[in-house]
């Protein structure tokens, strides 16, 4: 009697591994149903646009753009879910006592922290912004920003030539932040030895919303595996050296110092200095690798930020020129016969403050907020979310 094909040496493993595999996929089909049914029963005070069984709220995120989405935020007061997939939920809200209560419960830089480490880098770090220290960079401000309409005063000439002022304001932002966070001299709006820098940043940041929302770089194996994941490693390790290089050239200068005995203290220390002083006086509680998440927060929040808040301005400026035209009167009121303002005629420019808020308010810099909840939050209207769920704060207006 011939033996079956199973009982043949070489047939029997592959088919334990097909077994096998088919046991484990429908472990896992099991284990999303059952998360996808606990969810529904999360969120079931909570409407929100319907999702596809499979592919959730793809379209939404993906094709509706902003104007869809505050369309789906008029329907639907409050907050909603957005489904990412069959068992994967991106918890929006907007509602301002929502976000109070969410805020409230939310706290690795000062961006980013949480518990007693935040408080602690919070209060190492505030003297930083203390006026007497901004007051000293005023003219190091004003330096950069001439440099960049200079720039401006070259492309425009005497002709009405349309500017992407984006980029510009970005490696003014960047310029500045390195002379006054740093006092490092980069000259980074003139030559081109940083744009490698800034394009990493800007790639690092599509990579990582591209990922919120695609189904499958939800699951980390298949994330990290993937070219996009392996670029945003390389990208995250570059970004990381360069920060590296800036805090090992300021402890380099700094006992250089020391061996040739010039001790003396600088009027006001920047942040790097204070950051370095945190961590020589706390030890073990200031790490290595919190010195570096201080320093990247600074050097990828702070000239994104900025540079596209002054982006946003001059847009805003640009389609309301009867606001433009008050605010360059009530500046050149202020300046007179100056060529820059000074920290005290800062405090003068009320109805240019009042635009730069209201710009704020339009197109903030950080248009959203995002934590996992650790525990459960119930909000002021008496509905509540548990443990677990990815909750994302819009700052939209």
């Amino acid at each position: 009697m011939e033996s079956s094909w199973l009982e043949t040496h070489w047939a029997r493993p592959f088919y334990l591994a097909f077994v096998s595999f088919l046991t484990l996929g429908l472990l896992q089909v099991i284990k999303l149903y059952l998360r996808r049914q606990q969810l529904l029963r999360d969120l079931s005070a909570f409407p929100g646009p319907s999702p596809h069984w499979f592919k959730g709220n793809q379209q939404l995120l993906q094709d509706g753009g902003l104007e869809k989405l505050k369309e789906v935020m008029e329907k639907h007061p409050c907050a909603f879910p957005v489904w990412i997939g069959p068992s994967q939920v991106l918890f929006y809200i907007y509602d301002p006592d929502y976000a109070k209560t969410f805020l409230n419960r939310t706290g690795e830089g000062l961006l980013s922290l949480n518990g007693p480490k935040w408080f602690q880098h919070r209060r190492l770090i505030t003297p930083v912004f203390h006026f007497n220290i901004l007051k000293s960079y005023i003219n190091v401000m004003a330096q950069s920003v001439n440099v960049m309409l200079g720039k401006w005063e070259k492309i425009c000439g005497t002709q009405d030539t349309p500017v992407e002022v984006f980029e510009d304001t970005k490696m003014m932002s960047l310029d500045t932040l390195m002379k006054c966070t740093f006092s490092r001299e980069t000259n980074c709006q003139i030559n081109s030895t940083h744009d490698h820098y800034v394009n990493m940043m800007a790639e690092g940041g599509k990579i990582i919303l591209s990922r919120v929302y695609s189904l499958l770089f939800h699951y980390d194996i298949i994330f990290k595996l993937s070219p996009t994941g392996r670029r945003l490693q390389k990208i995250s390790n570059n970004l990381n050296q360069y920060a590296e290089q800036v805090i090992q050239e300021r402890m380099k200068s700094l006992n250089n110092e020391k061996e040739q005995g010039n001790t003396q203290k600088r009027k006001y220390q920047d942040f790097l200095d204070v950051v370095l002083s945190a961590r020589a006086e706390n030890g073990d509680s200031f790490s290595d690798v919190d010195l570096q998440s201080e320093v990247n927060t600074f050097m990828v929040a702070g000239q994104d930020a900025v540079g596209g808040g002054l982006a946003w301005l001059l847009y805003h400026l640009a389609q309301n020129p009867e606001h433009q035209e008050r605010c360059r009167e009530e500046i050149r009121g202020i300046l007179g016969d100056g060529s820059s303002i000074s920290w005290d005629q800062l405090g003068e420019m009320s109805y240019t403050t009042m635009c730069i808020k209201e710009s704020l308010r339009l197109t903030p810099t950080i248009v959203s907020i995002s934590r996992e909840l650790s525990k459960p939050i119930t909000f002021p209207d008496g509905r509540f979310l548990p443990a677990g769920l990815c909750i994302l704060f819009l700052r939209i207006s």
